[in-house]
Parts: structure tokens; C-alpha cells; sequence
């Protein structure tokens, strides 16, 4: 996870620099794009994204007669980039403050290595695909419009469905989650659009493992060795408005 938002960081500061050479270069024009665009009380648009999903992965060090009274650990493999896509809609409430709404679709996945006492990799990778339905309610605070540029920070709530959610290779996760999400931005005013890029970080809040496992006996180690698992999710995103 720590690799990721790294990744994710430095991605997002090269992309806050590009926007502030924008805005520099815009400077010398003397009319900026869309005036009046942030006083509209309402605007819609869509988004296209980038995410990478993680498990924050709480081990219980069982050793059961199931698991041959080995305790197995497990780890997340490399990280997978999915798609996010969405529509927007925007309310203003007041100056530099907007309520949004960003129903969407998602598309991702996690691999699990399963690894024994002795640090050797038991069997394949469990590979869960994940399809969430989700329903993003932010608020976005904007700094004041430097020309063509603004900065802003959103902080929200984002309930997901995992329409995928299934047997995975030994594991049963539930389906339904509730994130706690924040992140940064900037608005670059085009002529005709309003282009935002944004880096937020989704943090599940519930342990999504059943607990009851899938009901097969030999996929009981796999639940066993888990004692609670929740989900991270980092995201890019633009924005067209």
C-alpha cells in the first residue's frame, strides 16, 4: 500500500506542476476561460479514472487442525490498475464550496499470496475481481481562481456494491462496503470545459471476510488465517465539466 501512494504522490505533484505552468502561460491572456463558470448553482459532467485496490490485512496467527497447525500469513501481491467511470453532478452551496454527487461504475483487483510459517508461498494467488457500483457524495472546497487554475480538497463518504462478490478461490467477501474518502485537486479552465485532475485515497470501513467462510472444509485455512480485512482504494481522476 505504501508503494502505491507513492507512486500516486509523485504522479500527483508532476500533475500539479503541469497545471501550474498552465496557469502561468494563461496569464498573459487577458480574458480567462468560462468566467461565471463557478456561480452556476448547478453543472453536471463525467469522470474517467484510474484506481488501484488494496487490503489492509489483519493476520490471526491461527493454528488450527485445519491449516496442519501451520499458521499461514498472507500479502497482497503487486498491485493491478482498474478503471473508474462516472457522472457528475455539482451543487453550489456557497463561494468555493460544492456538494457532488458521482455515481459510477468501478472495475479492479487484488491477488492474496498465501505464505506458511517457513516464508514459502503456498499454492497460486487468489485473484479477487472486484465490480462496485458506487455512489461518491463529496464536498469540494476550492481555493480562490488564480486565472485559469484553482487548487481544492474533497473529503465525503462513498458506499460500494461489489456485483462481483463470489467464492474466491477459498475466501467469501461481502459484498457491500461504506469508504471514508479525501484527496486534492486542481481545476484547469479550458475554453469550452472545465478539466479537473484529482488523487483521492478510499478507506473502507468494514471488515468485509465472512467469517463463515464458503462452506467447503479445505477453504477453511484460507478464512482462518484472516482476521479482519478491510480495503483501501487510491484513485485518479479527471473530471469533465
Amino acid at each position: 500500500m505504501i508503494l502505491g501512494l507513492k507512486q500516486f504522490f509523485v504522479l500527483f505533484v508532476l500533475l500539479c506542476l503541469i497545471g501550474e505552468v498552465n496557469a502561468q502561460n494563461d496569464k498573459n491572456k487577458n480574458v480567462p476561460n468560462l468566467k461565471g463558470f463557478d456561480e452556476k448553482p448547478i453543472h453536471f459532467g463525467f469522470l474517467i479514472g484510474i484506481n488501484t485496490m488494496n487490503f489492509n490485512i489483519q493476520h490471526s496467527g491461527a493454528s488450527t487442525p485445519e491449516n496442519g497447525n501451520n499458521p499461514r500469513y498472507v500479502e497482497l501481491l503487486s498491485l493491478q490498475p482498474g478503471i473508474n467511470l462516472g457522472i457528475i453532478t455539482s451543487l453550489r452551496l456557497k463561494k468555493n464550496l460544492n456538494l457532488r454527487v458521482l455515481p459510477g461504475i468501478s472495475f479492479g483487483q487484488r491477488d492474496l499470496s498465501y505464505i506458511d510459517s517457513e516464508g514459502m508461498q503456498e499454492d497460486e494467488a487468489i485473484k479477487i475481481k472486484s465490480t462496485f457500483l458506487e455512489m461518491p457524495i463529496m464536498l469540494k472546497y476550492g481555493a480562490d481562481r488564480n486565472h485559469n487554475f484553482k487548487p481544492y480538497l474533497i473529503a465525503g463518504v462513498n458506499p460500494r456494491y461489489d456485483l462481483a462478490k463470489k467464492k474466491q478461490n477459498g475466501l467469501l467477501l461481502n459484498a457491500l462496503d461504506f469508504y471514508y474518502e479525501f484527496g486534492a485537486g486542481f481545476d484547469s479552465y479550458l475554453n469550452y470545459f472545465r478539466l479537473s485532475t484529482e488523487l483521492k485515497i478510499s478507506i473502507g470501513m468494514r471488515d468485509i471476510l465472512n467469517h463463515d467462510g464458503t462452506g467447503e472444509l479445505l477453504d477453511l485455512p484460507y478464512t482462518q488465517a484472516i482476521d479482519k480485512l478491510t480495503s483501501r482504494i487510491f484513485v485518479l481522476s479527471f473530471y469533465f465539466e
